[in-house]
């Protein structure tokens, strides 16, 4: 599958990002510029080995166009953080323009053939730097001086990649906004659309030799990592996303099917198909099916926003709520179409939508229905379901990477024609 798809679906994000740098661009509430997985603290003087990864969310409304150094533009970006510099630049003699490049180091002490970056401020930054960035637009005039540009970056600051840096910048570029998301594939594969990109520069396993294909994917917190589960319960963490325990080495009854993070991003769950729930980190135990004969066999989970519960959703819509998970109905007792696919709570917790493999969707509680697939002839079966931040609207995802969007959920761009066939979940 196409795992980094970036031409013709980035560029509704342009300004306004999961972590923007933006100039000509309003103040967005929750727009964030610069992050990191360590806990802010404040950063010394100088440059010190990883003081730059004690800015985890930095804050900036304008970026301005500095120049050229070595050929290559430089710009500041301003803001209620302060101010910070972020330098890109091609291999030596070659010219930037839109494209991948990989294998950065830090502009001023890069080797021959390697692109350059540095991201520098408040008297942070790093000694090294290893990473990639992604120029989505630059344009200059006859003098060599920047009209637009447009970027997102990941890199590891001080060879930590525990505490990767993440964010973007956009300079004289449209402030439209589009909400993101992602997509999983069983191949261990990761897709970004809308304003959701960053985390495809921290990989995936698309590459690897998986025992068992991935069933689900987790963000964590500050949106700068993210976990994968495989159907065995193996677990693989990228950017700030900490491992903190996996049943690849426990002989299960049942195989995982999906998995749910903690609010502070310190644990998650995971959960078998027959509904055991094997809890990690700071993911507390409060109750499974694992002793219950189901009807149906599970295939999704959903936490509470505080962390203290969790419910469970299985094929023919029965609802098994844990811990402070309120049960505000099912489809148990319906004789559905298809069988249900997923699952997506709402901000507060006080309902939640199920999917069917045939788009169609069944709200409950304060979850509200803004519409299905149901009457739509797809191409490829619902595989699941994800919520807009503010819970007025959802995306279904299937199979063959088509997105349909409702509420106030965007269209970010999608697979489908791609002969993509083994996505298995969205995440926003």
């Amino acid at each position: 599958m196409q795992t980094i798809p970036r031409s013709g679906i980035r560029r509704p994000l342009l300004c306004i990002a999961l972590l923007t740098l933006a100039s000509s661009c309003v103040p967005v509430l929750g727009a964030t510029t610069l992050a990191s997985a360590a806990t802010p603290s404040t950063a010394s003087g100088g440059y010190v080995d990883g003081s730059l990864t004690n800015y985890q969310q930095l804050n900036f409304n304008t970026v301005s166009f500095n120049g050229l150094r070595g050929g290559y533009p430089t710009f500041t970006m301003s803001g209620s953080a302060g101010s910070f510099q972020a330098w890109f630049a091609a291999p030596a003699g070659q010219p930037l323009v839109p494209g991948d490049y990989e294998g950065a180091q830090r502009f001023d002490f890069r080797s021959a053939g390697a692109p350059g970056i540095d991201v520098f401020g408040n008297g942070a930054g790093c000694n090294s730097i290893s990473g990639e960035f992604y120029v989505d637009d630059v344009t200059f005039d006859s003098q060599g001086n920047v009209l637009t540009f447009a970027a997102q970056f990941a890199f590891d600051c001080e060879a930590d990649p525990q505490n990767p840096v993440v964010g973007a910048i956009a300079y004289n570029e449209d402030p439209t906004f589009v909400d993101g998301y992602y997509m999983d594939g069983a191949d261990g594969g990761l897709s970004a659309f809308g304003d959701a990109g960053y985390l495809t520069l921290l990989g995936d396993l698309s590459l690897d030799t998986l025992n068992q294909p991935v069933v689900g994917m987790a963000l964590t917190p500050s949106q700068a990592g993210y976990w994968m589960v495989a159907a065995d319960g193996g677990i693989f963490a990228f950017g700030d996303a900490q491992f903190y325990g996996s049943t690849g080495n426990i002989r299960l009854n049942q195989p995982i099917v999906g998995m749910a993070s903690t609010p502070d991003g310190g644990g998650y769950w995971l959960v078998a198909a027959d509904g055991g729930i094997f809890s990690f980190g700071d993911a507390q135990f409060y109750g499974s099916t694992g002793n219950i004969r189901l009807n149906q066999p599970i295939v999704g989970m959903a936490s509470t926003p505080d962390g203290r519960g969790y419910w469970l959703v299985a094929a023919d819509g029965g609802i098994f709520s844990f811990g402070d998970a309120q049960f505000y109905g099912s489809t148990g007792n319906i004789r559905l179409n298809q069988p249900i696919v997923g699952m997506a709570s709402t901000p507060d917790g006080g309902g939640y939508w199920f999917v069917a493999s045939d788009g169609g969707v069944f709200s409950f509680g304060d979850a509200q229905f803004y519409g299905s697939a149901g009457n739509i002839r797809l191409n490829q079966p619902i595989v699941g379901m994800a919520s807009t931040p503010d819970g007025a609207g959802y995306w279904l995802v299937a199979a063959d990477g088509g997105v349909f969007d409702f509420g106030d959920a965007q269209f970010g761009g999608s697979l489908s024609g791609q002969g993509v066939s083994d996505i298995v979940g969205v995440s926003s």
